[in-house]
Order: structure tokens, then sequence, then C-alpha cells
């Protein structure tokens, strides 16, 4: 697996989920939401990874559905931004939105009744 040091200049976004009563302090700082981790003094081109504890969504009330739902929500929340980012980075522009599609024998007239 690349570090994200190198993976910061490919197309791609990490996501750990933290499972355990352990200490996550490394993957919180490996996550880099509020300082952008560095290797040998160079900080790495973009923030690709997304680092979330599961114990953080256990529901005490036993609804599991909303538990991974917001768990879901979450570890995915980062990743439009680290997809633009990218893109902005190597100058990618998106194509222009195609025209509108008309089925085949329809046209726009208005049928007077």
């Amino acid at each position: 697996m690349p570090s994200s040091m190198t993976g910061a200049k490919l197309p791609m976004s990490i996501i750990i989920v933290g499972v355990g009563q352990a200490e996550f302090d490394a993957m919180v700082e490996l996550d880099g939401d509020d300082i952008r981790i560095s290797s040998r003094g160079k900080p790495a081109e973009r923030d690709i990874v997304q680092f979330v504890p599961f114990r953080d969504y256990m529901d005490r009330t036993g609804n599991h559905v909303l538990s991974m739902a917001r768990l879901a929500k979450d570890v995915l929340a980062e990743i439009p931004d680290q997809f633009i980012s990218y893109m902005k980075s190597r100058g990618i522009k998106p194509n222009p939105a195609p025209p509108p599609y008309t089925p085949p024998g329809h046209t726009h007239h208005h049928t007077q009744i």
C-alpha cells in the first residue's frame, strides 16, 4: 500500500475505521484534518485520509441501521472535496454538460385541446 504521502499524488482516498477501545492518536494525526502530515519536512500534497473511530457510532439504543448510516455519511464526507482537490491540482476541468435528452419522436410543441 502506498504511503499517504505518495498517495496524495494519486487519485485516491483512504478511509480508516478504528475498531476497539485502543487510543487512535496516530490515526487522528494521519487523518490530517487539523494539521497536514509531512514526511522529511515536506507536507503532503493534499489530505487523502479519513479516519473515524467505530466506537463513536455505536448507538446506545440499539438502532444499528441509524448507526451505520451515520458512519457511512461521515467516512464518505470528505471524498468529494478530495476528488475536487486532485482534479484542480492537475488542472483537469470537467467536460461541458451535454444538451438535455429528448427522446426520439418527441418535440417541444404544445398541443392545444
